[in-house]
C-alpha cells in the first residue's frame, strides 16, 4: 500500500510538472524591435528611445500584456539595434529585422536614415509593379517634415515643426514687438537641422523679422570661434540655433566667451533635452524652444520616471517612442494580430492597415491626431531653460 501511495504521488507530481510546463509553454513573448543611433555623436537619442520603449513595455506587461488574435495573452519584449545614424546601415538593419518574424519596426533616430530607408519600401500598397519592401515602420525621432509620404508603409509619431515654429514666431512678434533682427546658426550637414533652420527663417521673415545672416558648422565640430565672430559683427537682437545639444552647447559657450549677448535665444526642438542642461545650463539660460513633451501632467511625469529607471531621459523624441508602444498594443489587439511564424505576412498587412486607419492616438500631453499621409498632429508648448530646468513658458 505504501508503495502504491508513493507511485500515485509520483504520478501526481509528474502531472503537476506537466501542467506547469504546459502553462509556461502557453506564455507568449512578442518582440518589438527598435532601431536608431546608439553610437556616434547623436547616440543619446537612441539610448533614450530604447529606454522609453522598455519602460512602456514594462507598464503594458504589468497590466497583463497584449491580447493576440487567438485570445492568447502575451508579454512584450524589446530589442534595439544600432544604425549609427548611417543611411546604408539603417537599410541593412531593417532588412535584417524584416527577415525575422517581426511585423513592425520602430525608428530611426536620424532623418537622413528615414528618408533613404522609406525609399526602399513599397510606395503604394498593392502595386504589383513595385517590388519595394512590404514592412511597416513607425518613426519616433526622425523629424524632417513630410517623410511618411514617401511610402504607404511608413508612419511617424513626431510633431510638425512647421506648425510649432509658425506658432512660435507669431507669438514672438506679438510679445516682443520691439525686436527686429535675427542671426541664424545651423548644423549644415544634418538633415533635421537644415530642414528646421529653413522653417525657422521662413517663419521669421513672415513675421517681419530682419534676417541678418547665418553661421554654419558641422555636427562633429568642437570649435565655433569663427562662426560666433560672424554673429558678433552682425549684433542681432535674436539668435536662432538649429542644432542638437552637442553643438548648441559649444556655440553657447563660445558666445559667452566672446561676450555675445542677444536679447532672445531660440533653439531646435531636439535641444529641449536634459543633455543641453547637463552640457551648458548656465549658457542656455532663457533659450526658448517649442516641444511636444514636458512633464506637465501625471501621465507625463510617470513616463519620465519610468524612462529614467531604464537609463534614459524623457524628451519629445523618447516620449514619442513611449507613446508608440501603446499605439502598437491597441493595433495588435484591434487587428487581431497573431504574432506567429506562419502569420508574419498577414500580420504585417494587419499592422499597416491598423496604423493607416487611426484617426487619433494616445499622447502624453493629450490626444494626438493622425493625418491622411500617416503623420501625427501633436499637442505642443514652449519651454525655456531656467535655473537648470526646462520650464513651461507658454501653451499655445
Amino acid at each position: 500500500m505504501k508503495g502504491l501511495n508513493i507511485a500515485a504521488a509520483a504520478l501526481l507530481c509528474g502531472a503537476a510538472i506537466c501542467l506547469s510546463d504546459g502553462a509556461a509553454a502557453q506564455e507568449r513573448i512578442v518582440k518589438i524591435t527598435g532601431f536608431g543611433a546608439k553610437s556616434g555623436v547623436v547616440r543619446v537619442f537612441g539610448v533614450n528611445s530604447e529606454a522609453a520603449m522598455k519602460a512602456a513595455a514594462e507598464v503594458i506587461n504589468a497590466s497583463g500584456g497584449v491580447t493576440l488574435g487567438d485570445g492568447t495573452k502575451a508579454k512584450l519584449a524589446i530589442e534595439f539595434l544600432d544604425d549609427r545614424c548611417n543611411a546604408e546601415e539603417g537599410i541593412s538593419v531593417v532588412r535584417r529585422i524584416a527577415a525575422t518574424d517581426a511585423f513592425i519596426a520602430v525608428g530611426p533616430t536620424c532623418s537622413n536614415v528615414a528618408e533613404s530607408l522609406f525609399g526602399i519600401l513599397q510606395k503604394k500598397v498593392n502595386d504589383p509593379s513595385d517590388s519595394g519592401l512590404q514592412f511597416p515602420i513607425i518613426a519616433d525621432v526622425a523629424a524632417k517634415g513630410g517623410l511618411a509620404k514617401i511610402s504607404e508603409w511608413a508612419f511617424r509619431n513626431v510633431p510638425s515643426e512647421f506648425e510649432m515654429y509658425k506658432s512660435l514666431f507669431a507669438w514672438l512678434r506679438k510679445t516682443h514687438p520691439n525686436l527686429k533682427s535675427i542671426w541664424g546658426g545651423v548644423e549644415k550637414d544634418f538633415a533635421h537641422s537644415n530642414a528646421t533652420f529653413n522653417v525657422m527663417i521662413q517663419q521669421a521673415e513672415s513675421n517681419q523679422f530682419q534676417v541678418l545672416g547665418k553661421s554654419e558648422w558641422l555636427l562633429a565640430d568642437t570649435t565655433f570661434s569663427t562662426q560666433v565672430r560672424e554673429m558678433k559683427r552682425a549684433n542681432p537682437e535674436i539668435v536662432v540655433i538649429s542644432a542638437h545639444p552637442f553643438t548648441t552647447c559649444g556655440v553657447l559657450r563660445e558666445m559667452e566667451r566672446q561676450g555675445v549677448k542677444p536679447k532672445l535665444l531660440i533653439g531646435l526642438t531636439s535641444s529641449s533635452s536634459i543633455e543641453t542642461l547637463q552640457g551648458c545650463a548656465k549658457q542656455a539660460e532663457g533659450i526658448i524652444i517649442p516641444t511636444s513633451f514636458a512633464p506637465v501632467n501625471a501621465e507625463a511625469q510617470k513616463a519620465a520616471t519610468n524612462v529614467a529607471k531604464h537609463g534614459g531621459s524623457a524628451d519629445l523624441h523618447s516620449a514619442a517612442a513611449y507613446e508608440i508602444m501603446f499605439i502598437l498594443k491597441d493595433v495588435i489587439e484591434k487587428q487581431k494580430i497573431m504574432a506567429r511564424p506562419d502569420t508574419v505576412a498577414a500580420d504585417r498587412v494587419k499592422m499597416r492597415v491598423g496604423l493607416a486607419g487611426l484617426k487619433t492616438t494616445f499622447g502624453l500631453l493629450g490626444t494626438v491626431g493622425r493625418t491622411e499621409d500617416r503623420e501625427a498632429i501633436k499637442p505642443y508648448l514652449y519651454v525655456h531653460a531656467k535655473k537648470g530646468t526646462w520650464q513651461v513658458l507658454h501653451t499655445p
